[in-house]
């Protein structure tokens, strides 16, 4: 399941910013996170995708959504420019954003590649 994320459940889960301003990764499983917006065509299009992945990858991934419109300091402490954003949070090591639609074959491969370290 997709939960969305308000700046309190962000600080809880994901890294509270407002502690630290070095990267520390507070989940247990690596997560991405899905920045956009309501009246976004490409965000609406990647949504069920998102959604499918939520299911394929249950608990193995925690996949988050944070609607920039609502969320506007945790959109730009990410430097969150176009929509959709997704940051890609493996266990350890530092997160990795890419931007713009993408297929559901490539975000299964972003996912090997930057949440398990395979190629």
């Amino acid at each position: 399941m997709v939960e969305k994320l308000t700046k309190e459940s962000f600080r809880e889960k994901i890294f509270d910013y407002s502690q630290s301003e070095e990267w520390k990764y507070l989940g247990d499983k690596p997560a991405i996170i899905d920045f956009y917006a309501d009246w976004c065509g490409p965000c609406k299009m990647i949504s069920p995708i998102i959604d499918e992945l939520a299911k394929d990858y249950e608990g193995k991934v925690d996949i988050y959504k944070i609607d920039t419109q609502a969320e506007p300091e945790l959109s730009g402490s990410f430097g969150v420019m176009s929509i959709p954003s997704l940051l890609f949070i493996p266990s350890k090591g530092k997160p990795t954003m890419i931007t713009g639609g993408r297929s559901k074959a490539e975000l299964e491969k972003l996912i090997k590649e930057f949440l398990f370290g395979e190629k």
